[in-house]
């Protein structure tokens, strides 16, 4: 296969949950979830190279992370060319800003945009549904970050249903400086989940302030059953929660299994002073102004 465009730069977006409710866990070990994702603004870069060889090489300005087959935007790359039988040298070079291991969908974000961008290089191949059925073979949030927007999520993370735009907010996103692997946190959760009870999302309520654009409906409605047991690990996410509602802030949720906490605002000052303090404090690793994308129709 032969590329049309040999060169691309794309973007990867982070994601929030506005909701996040597990229904169970499968006999293959996977959990039954339902959530409703919204994508964010904030976004890595990603520029693809058809290049003289062959084989992937990968470069990531986050000298941390690993720039081989470990990482998903690498493993991403090599099952598309298997796939199609692409012997190209492909390039990928990695500007990171989504935090790592954030509960933001960075790693799965990045794996999309690589599938996104080898398929429109090489003139599609896929079509939308086989490529989120590639990308979920290597992550459950890849569907999810294929298709953008405000999005209902169920199954293991692959039966996806746009949702009505959410109405548009400041998104100030703080990741406490300590953290917890997934792996443990749903590990806990199915430990937890026999002993107490988790308060569970009404995604119906959710889906109705979705469709009616009821900005107050939302916000009170925001649900991360998560949470709990990421706050036992990490003590700070309820900090940090009550500090930015001192400053105003209108719904505040911990995101996918965390430890990044999302704070929505109306009013853009409000936000901005609680960036302010929370880089003065010693809770947070990191701060991120943004607010919510709208994929192109």
């Amino acid at each position: 296969m032969k590329p049309v465009i040999s060169e691309l730069t794309t973007n990867a977006y982070a994601k929030i949950n506005l909701s996040l409710d597990i229904l169970g866990t499968r006999p293959d070990g996977y959990h039954e979830v339902c959530m409703i994702m919204q994508s964010l603004v904030l976004h890595d870069t990603l520029t693809l190279r058809i290049t003289d060889g062959s084989g992937i090489s990968m470069t990531c300005s986050d000298t941390s992370l690993p720039a081989d087959e470990t990482n998903l935007a690498y493993r991403a790359a090599d099952l598309f060319c298997k796939t199609y039988t692409i012997a190209d040298g492909i390039s990928i070079h990695l500007e990171k800003v989504i935090p790592v291991a954030a509960g933001l969908a960075g790693g799965s974000s990045d794996a999309a945009a690589v599938l996104r961008g080898l398929n429109t290089m090489y003139g599609s191949p896929a079509t939308p549904e086989e490529l989120a059925a590639l990308g979920v073979t290597l992550g459950a949030d890849i569907p999810y970050c294929l298709m953008l927007g405000t999005v209902l999520s169920e199954g293991i993370g692959e039966k996806l249903t746009p949702l009505p735009p959410a109405p548009d907010f400041y998104c100030l996103l703080v990741k406490p400086s300590a953290g917890a692997s997934t792996k443990q946190i749903y590990t806990e959760y199915d430990s937890l989940v026999q002993t107490e009870s988790i308060p569970h999302p009404d995604t119906e309520a959710l889906l109705s302030a979705l469709k009616k654009r009821n900005r107050k409906a939302l916000v009170s409605g925001l649900c991360n059953v998560l949470e709990p047991v990421t706050v036992k690990l990490v003590p700070e996410i309820d900090t940090i929660k009550n500090t930015l509602r001192t400053f105003g802030a209108e719904g505040v949720l911990m995101s996918g299994s965390g430890p990044t906490v999302f704070a929505l605002f109306s009013d853009v000052a409000k936000s901005k002073r609680a960036e302010a303090h929370m880089r003065e404090t010693g809770y947070a690793s990191g701060t991120f102004f943004t607010s919510f994308y709208r994929p192109a129709k």
